[in-house]
């Protein structure tokens, strides 16, 4: 009987399966392939491919300092794979085995599914597919194609539906996911005639297309033409887009790009429209209403606005919920504050931004930007250039063109700072041997208790560290000890390890370990080492031999001080157009007695900028002297007939003599005379062509009568002042060299 039962339980199970064949066109068979499809491949297709989108979500980071992209994605750049083309309903997919590989990413294994759901699960008789879940499989297929990037096959997915599956209910959706991936591959002119046609023609019944659809297609329209650069039409779908608001995080990111674009465009009332429609959106995600707070900080147009503005910020930033903000919030606080005159409370706030640990790098770099140009504002150069120093060492965006625009301003610091460098130090080593022995022995014994103090200070807190370690060690010791051989334990092994050589020092294995003779010999050397090293700091003798006493050195240091604040002049004058600090400089040199040839060009550049002033006085002063001491030179003819044409509106052929002569004295060995000859010359060319090749010449006389880092600062004025020309580059080229 049972055998009879067996037979039986196996013929009702084989015509089941044979029942339910993808080869048979019947009903029972077409809803056993089309559940077995939508609730156990496809299910589980669509479950990873929503892991991948979950992904996606928590690895993108917006940046809110340019405009954001409407669909929140980052895809590479050149990167769309050209699919493999075979034969089979245009799937894109290879149907072969040996081709196929284990799929380990979510959007792969979503891949996986769709690809076998169609090939396993399909039901295709005389053209006509009879299983109703394959077109959800070729969705999911294209979708999950066009989030791994790869475009084109993609869109060969979408256009199997469209072509064979012309009434299904997702087929609007297909079209959309269609245009999105033709916009990623630049083609938004079809994306855009798709979605017109899609958009304003409706379907044979009359009826309209559902909110959700529409919202998805305005959204994809807006998308295209942002591609193409045509923001009003953009701004147009993206406000039909969001008519509706069915996908509140999209409609959010929507209203957000309307309120960027218009704010692009200064047009400010537009824009702060739609951020406020943002803020009292109650279902609007947290970061774009916090974000619209600050957007609309930046479209502050008065003080009252401003106000305003800033007492919202204060009260965000009193809120705990906002610590992932603060850095931002503080920042546009110091921004407002800036625009509002207030300096110093802007500057307290830039610098409260950058406290906040949990900023971004590219935060970061703007507070530094701004810090940096409030400095550089107010003459302070060192400390704006210290500022771009930072931001192009912590900066990630090295390609873009704000990165560009600081480096430039960087580089322009380098004369600058190279010779203000040169100023301070040999203007204390000249200060320092000035000085009567006495005198710098009480300076540098006062040195040497200060070090000393600071010392002890330094040795006590680490004694102290040490104790209250040694003291916790041990009481965790105690307690996790428990029940254990002392070696077995690696916690106690390492503490006593440390407290033997504490104690012992380093000592040979073996016996008579006590015995002075078994230290290692590394940490004799190591301890004599550090102890020559801390009696040269407490030593008087050894700074004292460091001041120099031999008058042919204290005069080269004057010497290079002087020429250092000439230059230090000119680069103020007409790099910066600061001509304070160039004042400063050139009446300080001039004050130094300094080498005759800097004589005439100081006064040259003195009257011009009190010429410039308007201060008559001084002007006098400086015209009487070039005239007096010098009325055969360029200067002196340029004074007294100002509106005759000036040398470089002569024949070049006159200026090229001119430098003939100068590259024989450089040829010759005469190295200070070249460097006077051009300083006496540069300032009657003004705007001849053939200037940076006497600059180069002047760097290069200057490498051979000076050390090697004057070298590399004289360059460095060659490629700041006449970066474009073949000089410019000659001496870039050099610099390299130089720097290996």
């Amino acid at each position: 009987m049972k055998k009879i039962q067996k037979i039986i339980a196996f013929i009702f199970l084989f015509l089941t399966v044979t029942a339910c064949s993808t080869k048979k066109n019947t009903i029972v068979s077409r809803s056993w392939q089309s559940l077995n499809t939508k609730y156990n491949v496809l299910f589980n297709g669509k479950e990873s491919f929503a892991k991948g989108i979950e992904e996606i979500h928590k690895k993108y980071k917006d940046d809110w300092f340019n405009q954001l992209p409407i669909e929140p994605i980052k895809f590479q750049e050149n990167k769309i794979n050209i699919p493999i083309l075979n034969k089979g309903m245009g799937s894109g997919f290879d149907r072969s085995k040996n081709s196929e590989k284990k799929a380990t990413s979510p959007f792969g294994i979503a891949e996986e599914k769709a690809v076998k759901a169609i090939q396993k699960h399909g039901m295709n008789f005389n053209g006509e597919e009879r299983n109703s879940q394959i077109d959800d499989a070729y969705l999911l297929l294209g979708k999950a194609r066009y989030y791994d990037q790869r475009f084109i096959p993609s869109i060969e997915a979408f256009n199997y539906i469209i072509a064979s599956y012309p009434f299904a209910s997702l087929i609007n959706e297909t079209k959309i996911w269609r245009a999105k991936a033709n916009v990623r591959i630049d083609n938004e002119e079809f994306a855009i005639e798709s979605m017109e046609l899609l958009l304003q023609v409706k379907n044979s019944k009359e009826v309209d297309l559902p909110p959700k659809i529409k919202e998805q297609g305005y959204t994809t329209l807006a998308m295209a033409y942002v591609k193409s650069d045509s923001l009003q039409k953009a701004k147009k779908y993206l406000m039909k887009a969001t008519e509706t608001m069915s996908n509140r995080a999209q409609g959010t990111r929507n209203l957000f790009v309307l309120g960027q674009i218009y704010g692009s465009e200064n047009k400010k009332d537009s824009a702060s429209f739609f951020f406020n429609k943002i803020i009292n959106f109650d279902k609007a995600p947290y970061k774009y209403k916090i974000h619209a707070h600050i957007e609309l900080s930046k479209n502050a147009v008065n003080d009252s606005t401003a106000t305003v503005r800033v007492e919202k910020m204060l009260e965000l930033i009193k809120d705990r919920e906002n610590r992932p903000y603060l850095a931002e919030l503080y920042y546009h606080v110091g921004f407002l504050s800036e625009q509002k005159g207030q300096v110093n409370l802007a500057t307290d706030y830039y610098q409260k931004s950058l406290r906040v640990k949990s900023g971004s790098i590219k935060q970061k770099t703007f507070s530094y930007e701004r810090l940096a140009d409030i400095n550089f504002k107010n003459s302070q150069y060192k400390i704006a250039n210290s500022y771009y120093d930072t931001i192009l060492k912590i900066s990630t965006d090295t390609l873009n063109l704000r990165f560009r625009r600081i480096k430039r301003k960087h580089k322009n610091f380098a004369s600058l700072i190279g010779f203000e460098n040169i100023v301070t130090k040999n203007d204390s080593i000249i200060k320092m041997a000035s000085l009567s022995k006495e005198a710098q022995e009480a300076y540098f014994q006062k040195y040497i208790d200060n070090l000393k103090e600071n010392d002890e200070k330094a040795a006590q807190l680490k004694l102290n560290q040490q104790a209250f370690g040694a003291s916790f060690g041990q009481s965790s010791l105690q307690s996790n000890s428990k029940g254990k051989w002392y070696f077995y334990n690696s916690q106690s092994l390492s503490f006593g390890k440390s407290e033997f050589e504490k104690n012992w020092g380093k000592r040979k294995l073996g016996d008579n370990w006590r015995w002075s003779s078994q230290i290692e010999l590394t940490s004799k050397k190591k301890n004599t080492i550090s102890a020559n090293q801390k009696n040269k700091r407490y030593d008087l003798e050894s700074y004292l031999k460091k001041i120099p006493t031999d008058p042919k050195v204290i005069d080269a240091l004057k010497l290079n001080r002087n020429e250092a604040l000439y230059e230090l002049g000119l680069i103020y004058k007409e790099q910066f157009k600061d001509t304070k600090l160039a004042i400063e400089r050139l009446e300080r040199v001039d004050s130094l007695a300094p080498a005759e040839e800097l004589i005439l060009p100081i006064n040259w550049h003195l009257y011009k900028i009190y010429a410039l002033l308007g201060q008559e006085l001084k002007t006098t002063k400086h015209k009487n002297i070039i005239l007096e001491k010098y009325p055969d030179t360029k200067f002196a003819q340029v004074i007294r007939n100002p509106e005759k044409p000036l040398l470089e509106t002569t024949p070049t052929s006159e200026i090229e003599e001119l430098y003939k002569e100068i590259y024989h004295l450089y040829k010759d060995d005469n190295f200070e005379e070249t460097v006077s000859k051009i300083n006496e010359l540069i300032p009657t060319l003004q705007n001849s062509k053939l200037i940076p090749k006497f600059e180069l010449l002047k760097a290069y006389a200057t490498g051979k009568y000076k050390d090697k880092e004057a070298f590399k600062i004289a360059l460095d004025f060659v490629v700041v002042s006449h970066g474009g020309t073949e000089e410019g580059k000659r001496a870039k080229e050099i610099l390299k060299q130089l720097d290996k």
